[in-house]
């Protein structure tokens, strides 16, 4: 369904969202796999400590469409063009219906999803046949869990989108890809007060994100033994799903 990643020596990858968690471990993991880096984020400093050699740093809020038109015309301007596009940029903040921030829940959206919007905006016309666009969304996109009252919403409105964007582009022999995460160790996560089952290392996480893209799949998910799972608990009727999501939840 997509075209086949196995060699990234010399592929110019735009990372936006790099500056840490699974965004700095992918950034790592390329660079160790040869690929030409542009990595995008708020905070110069924390780009720089990443310590990648030669990488192209370019500050950018991922919300702000002058921003990523202004780190796009750099990239541009240094390589003439990109291979893959990669949106990494993500906020969560667990929440329930007794706890709602509007303005809170708006800020995660725009984030989460309006981020990759624009970036995609923006990119659509530099992206070519054999390359193309990735975003990383999360399995809690895949159908309501409890705690996830503004995250979740984001994450399947991302996923739904690159379906929507993979439909448009794949004729063209771009590359739309979704990567759903289950749990994994970084600083969004470690806000939750539960057991995360199959938890991984930022780490694991890039090492399966990136050689996901070995294998044509439109969807990159893992760890598989719990992703498999949310997928069975997808397709479930309501009413079955829902007891079981509590009982599974604790929610």
């Amino acid at each position: 369904m997509n075209p086949t990643i196995t060699d990234w020596r010399g592929k110019r990858v735009w990372l936006v969202g790099a500056s840490s968690g699974i965004g700095a471990a992918i950034a790592h993991e390329l660079a160790g796999r040869g690929a030409q880096l542009a990595l995008s984020a708020r905070r110069l400093d924390k780009l720089a400590g990443l310590g990648i050699a030669d990488a192209l740093l370019l500050p950018c809020d991922a919300t702000d469409l002058a921003s990523l038109t202004e780190a796009r015309r750099a990239v541009l301007e240094v390589w003439g063009g990109v291979d893959l596009v990669v949106y990494l940029a993500g906020d969560y903040v667990p929440m329930r219906a007794d706890d709602f921030d509007l303005a809170l829940a708006e800020h995660v959206l725009a984030v989460n999803f309006n981020g990759a919007m624009r970036l995609a905006a923006t990119v659509l016309p530099d992206l070519k046949a054999g390359g193309g666009i990735a975003f990383v969304a999360s399995v809690a996109g895949y159908r309501g869990l409890p705690k996830a009252l503004c995250y979740g919403p984001g994450k399947a409105a991302l996923i739904h989108f690159a379906e929507v964007l993979h439909l448009d582009l794949h004729p063209k022999g771009i590359g739309v890809w979704v990567i759903n995460p289950g749990f994994v160790a970084t600083p969004l996560t470690a806000k939750n007060d539960f057991q995360m089952p199959a938890l991984l290392t930022p780490e694991q996480a890039a090492i399966a994100a990136v050689e996901g893209f070995e294998s044509g799949s439109f969807e990159i998910h893992f760890p598989k033994r719990f992703t498999r799972l949310m997928k069975l608990f997808a397709v479930l009727p309501y009413r079955w799903y829902f007891p079981l999501i509590r009982r599974f939840t604790g929610g």
